[in-house]
């Protein structure tokens, strides 16, 4: 099964009816095939930003309980690549959640992430590849 990276903005979006990308990110969830990939920074991310709404977050644990989204571990001995990617991209500045997926593209090698931030047009995979973004 092909996969593609999910960001926190557009798993906010699908759980917040007032977000702007909520009507986008609906419709690329209902038309994905591929399996989406995160990691618990994003998901973490997404809860936080989800505190205006109890219902919303546990509808949301629910929904990747139910297996919407495979959460990837992240390990220490994966700190370094990332604290790489965050000094390399201190200009925009990239945060945890993004270097986390930005290095998950690398080590499984997926160049697809749904996201509604633009800074995934910026970051690069190793070998200068570009992401190929979807929603924003």
């Amino acid at each position: 099964m092909k996969k593609i990276l999910i960001d926190s903005g557009p798993l906010i979006a699908l759980f917040d009816r007032s977000d702007k990308y909520h009507q986008a990110s609906t419709e690329f969830i209902k038309k994905n095939r591929s399996e989406l990939i995160t990691t618990l920074a994003s998901v973490t991310e997404v809860l936080h930003l989800l505190d205006f709404n109890r219902n919303a977050q546990v509808d949301f644990l629910s929904w990747v309980d139910a297996g919407a989204v495979t959460v990837e571990t992240i390990t220490t001995d994966d700190f370094q690549r990332i604290r790489e990617l965050i000094v390399k991209y201190s200009d925009l500045p990239m945060d945890f959640a993004d270097a986390c997926l930005v290095f998950l593209g690398e080590k499984m090698n997926i160049s697809k992430v749904a996201t509604i931030d633009r800074d995934f047009d910026v970051y690069k995979l190793k070998g200068k590849r570009s992401f190929t973004t979807y929603i924003k």
